[in-house]
């Protein structure tokens, strides 16, 4: 894949997220990740070290609030940032450019990841099939026996602790990060194919 950023684009870009305000490391980091819809976040690897170069030009200065750093811009950093709007501008479209190509990546592996899924699916619910087709024929004979009733007890059960199980994930996600509407859209089909292997198997 391309690199996101050119030569020198991303501590312009770092420049002109300082410039509407003071941030942490973090913040930046997360101001990075939203401006790309959750498609690309920097590592820290990649963040520090620029803002320590800008700090060693005197483009940006730190303040310690306990054991965080935050990054100002200095009045040469809004002077390097005013010279170079142009500059700043073609940044934007490009970012705008990656953003959409990361998304299309995303969409492919989400298709492709999709496709080999159902195939999963759809091997499973044979199987289940196959392996219930003599206990269907036996229920069908028995009529609601207590065996039957704790099968579709067990059967509930399992639903209960599989939405459960997946509101805890979806919480704890949301409260690191924002859901991307690429990851909804993952929910959605990844459900929507198990629901459709479930009623074929309850109706086969």
């Amino acid at each position: 894949m391309p690199p996101v950023f050119a030569h020198g684009a991303l501590r312009l870009y770092l420049l002109a997220l300082l410039e509407a305000g003071p941030k942490h490391g973090y913040e930046l980091i997360k101001a990075l990740g939203e401006r790309f819809g959750g498609t690309y976040s920097p590592s820290a690897g990649t963040i520090y070290p620029r803002l320590g170069k800008l700090e060693e030009e005197g483009l940006v200065a730190t303040e310690t609030e306990g054991r965080r750093t935050k990054y100002l811009i200095t009045d040469a950093g809004r002077a390097e940032l005013d010279s170079r709007r142009d500059e700043l501008a073609n940044v934007e479209d490009t970012i705008s450019a990656s953003v959409r190509r990361l998304a299309d990546n995303l969409r492919e592996d989400i298709r492709t990841n999709m496709r080999g899924l159902r195939a999963d699916l759809a091997a499973t619910a044979e199987a289940a099939r196959t392996s219930a087709s003599s206990a269907h024929l036996r229920s069908r004979t028995m009529g609601h026996t207590p065996e039957s009733q704790r099968m579709l007890k067990e059967a509930e059960l399992l639903v209960q602790s599989f939405r459960d199980d997946i509101r805890v994930e979806l919480r704890q996600y949301g409260a690191s990060q924002s859901l991307t509407p690429l990851t909804l859209e993952t929910v959605r089909t990844v459900l929507d194919q198990a629901r459709i292997s479930i009623r074929n198997t309850l109706h086969h």
